[in-house]
């Protein structure tokens, strides 16, 4: 099947080539943004810009339900709507630019992973993780700001609150555990680090069930999508409409659970293993502390109030285990005075979880 084939099957009818200077431009900003954003990575502008600008781009006219700018990787181009914000047009070229710099091949020149995306597995597993650490990555880039938004009642900050928030609000929520560094160096190079530093704070069943977790809130991010351009349709019976609405309002409640849900296995498998680990006051603070600054990344909802019990309860486990230390000296290796802990415990009492200070060393 030819590539012009299998693009009209998606919706993809191709205009015209991009013309060179714009493809020029959009290369350009690109790679100076990205070499800015993450010196950390080996990111050189002038290497980027000389491999972006090689890269094929096109104008379409593309599917309202498809995004205005599409990469894909069976010819390594990017597709842009003919109704494009040109003016914005960074802003969507800079997502589709990091899936070509992404891309890992076979010497048969197979795609075999797309960064998170393992490409060798029939159902593309990670699919999900590699579109919101992209998307990340993308708006980080661009330097947007965080914002708090509302989603199938659920309520959370996110630097993407039109793309993948969700999803981008979970896998920033992973990266403040594996550190930011490893999410986008696997993202980048299409390598292990970021899986596997994920397992080796959590566990391996979580990992796999957060990666599943993304996949499966995606497919209904765009059956949800799906149904909502049913309604768009003006020759369909009431009867008909009631079917949508009500299966609308069906996947809005799956969405909210499996985002909860997910949520609430990235904190606690993190956090219970870490417990584990131990073994001096100086940790105690530092868990303390990191467990606390937690809550300015978690999404909300009316009734929601895991974090702030499993909060409580890791408190008062904590307080169990500077019992051990004072009385087991060996164990305690850093000298911190039990009185200023006894103090944190009483504070906890008072908190406000919708207060968004963040603990400072103290």
């Amino acid at each position: 099947m030819s590539i012009e084939t299998e693009l009209r099957k998606e919706g993809i009818e191709v205009i015209k080539p991009l013309d060179t200077l714009t493809t020029i431009t959009i290369a350009k900003n690109v790679a100076t943004k990205m070499a800015l954003a993450y010196p950390e990575q080996n990111l050189k502008c002038n290497d980027l810009f000389i491999k972006l600008s090689r890269l094929n781009m096109y104008i379409a006219k593309m599917p309202h339900s498809m995004a205005q700018a599409k990469y894909y990787y069976k010819n390594s181009s990017i597709y842009f709507s003919d109704d494009i914000d040109f003016s914005n047009i960074d802003s969507f070229a800079t997502h589709e630019c990091i899936h070509y710099l992404q891309e890992l091949r076979d010497s048969d020149n197979n795609l075999i992973h797309l960064g998170l995306c393992d490409f060798t597995a029939p159902k593309l597993p990670g699919m999900a993780l590699n579109e919101a650490a992209v998307q990340l990555m993308s708006s980080k880039a661009l330097n947007e700001k965080t914002d708090t938004v509302k989603y199938f009642d659920v309520t959370l900050p996110t630097n993407s609150p039109y793309y993948y928030a969700l999803e981008c609000n979970l896998i920033n929520q992973m990266a403040y555990i594996t550190g930011e560094y490893a999410l986008f160096n696997s993202t980048l190079y299409s390598n292990d680090s970021f899986k596997r530093i994920f397992i080796s704070l959590t566990s391996e069943k979580a990992f796999y069930k957060v990666q599943n977790n993304l996949d499966k809130l995606m497919e209904l991010e765009d059956a949800l999508s799906a149904e909502s351009i049913k309604l768009g349709i003006s020759d369909i019976s009431i009867k008909v409409i009631n079917k949508i609405e009500k299966d609308i309002a069906d996947l809005r409640i799956k969405i909210n659970k499996l985002f909860i849900s997910t949520q609430n296995l990235i904190l606690t498998s993190y956090f219970d293993n870490n417990l584990k680990s131990i073994v001096n006051l100086e940790q105690v603070d530092n868990y303390r502390k990191k467990l606390y600054n937690y809550k300015n990344l978690i999404g909300t909802t009316e009734n929601y109030t895991f974090f702030n019990d499993y909060y409580v309860q890791k408190m008062a486990e904590l307080e169990r285990k500077c019992s051990v230390f004072e009385n087991n000296e060996e164990l305690s290796l850093v000298p911190i005075k039990r009185n200023l802990f006894s103090i944190i415990i009483n504070k906890i009492k008072r908190l406000f979880f919708g207060n968004s200070e963040v603990i400072q060393d103290s």
